[in-house]
């Protein structure tokens, strides 16, 4: 017997609660350690991480008797794969310099000053919410009771994960290879993938969550989760935490070349470079 609309919705809001008490746990947890380090950037990498451990949790119900559906295991394999490359990028950034916090978190703590700890506190509980909001399409994709099918737009979408993934991959090799050039010092990564989006690490994190989108869709709740993701992680890429903050520091370190830069190249979207 199918389930109801309202029974489908009332079970994707039951398994929401229940990663974000688990959320709750790992970054009260995170933020213990940080605080022990004395670097709060760790928790990019515990958040980026956070990911694989629910769709490793995934695969683990499965083995254990729940017999998740097709479509649901390759969610959940595309989620690890994205995970495990987004945070051991991170972990090599952060844990290689562990002596130094991320200019971010540095701010935050001029900005906070005493209050930091129980700031820095709230501030991992969001990512905590964050980590649980963004597993809805995963949430959505597994329902227990799901179709068993592969459709065509579950291929699509898996191919457009692999895809962003490897262009994701070769714009954070280009910006590190140009950073590692001594004679580049001081000067903007005109290069490659840089020369037609001033930020095509996004552009690709992005279209991760289109694939991701496609990837969960089913008839229990027609990719409404996936579909809200992508259009969350667009505003958080372009207008809040991403480009915002990012050039920001680019403009402080950077100066008149950034401003030439940006005239030039556009910010998100990749087209050619103005002559």
């Amino acid at each position: 017997m199918t389930p109801s609309p309202t029974t489908l919705w009332l079970d994707l809001l039951f398994n929401f609660i229940l990663l974000l008490g688990g959320g709750v746990v790992y970054f009260s947890l995170c933020w213990l350690a940080a605080r022990r380090l004395n670097n709060y950037s760790i928790v990019d990498v515990a958040w980026s991480y956070g990911f694989a451990l629910v769709g490793a949790y995934f695969f683990l119900l499965h083995f254990l008797g729940y017999n998740l559906p097709l479509p649901g295991l390759m969610m959940a394999g595309a989620t690890i794969l994205w995970s495990l490359r987004l945070g051991t990028h991170l972990a090599v950034r952060v844990f290689g310099h562990l002596e130094q916090e991320d200019g971010r978190y540095q701010k935050m703590r001029e900005t906070w000053g005493a209050q930091t700890p129980q700031k820095m506190w709230n501030f991992y509980m969001l990512q905590a919410v964050a980590l649980a909001l963004l597993c809805l399409p995963l949430l959505a994709s597994a329902p227990f009771h799901g179709a068993n099918a592969l459709h065509l737009w579950h291929w699509m979408g898996l191919g457009l994960v692999i895809s962003a993934m490897l262009l994701e991959g070769l714009a954070d090799a280009q910006l590190s290879a140009f950073k590692k050039n001594p004679a580049n010092r001081g000067k903007v990564c005109d290069l490659g993938l840089w020369n037609w989006s001033r930020h095509p690490n996004y552009f690709a994190e992005w279209l991760i969550w289109v694939g991701f989108w496609l990837l969960s869709y089913n008839e229990s709740y027609w990719g409404l989760p996936g579909l809200l993701c992508a259009l969350i992680m667009y505003h958080l890429l372009t207008k809040v935490t991403g480009i915002p903050l990012t050039e920001q520091q680019l403009l402080k370190s950077k100066g008149e070349a950034y401003i030439v830069y940006q005239s030039r190249v556009s910010a998100f979207w990749p087209r050619p470079p103005k002559k």
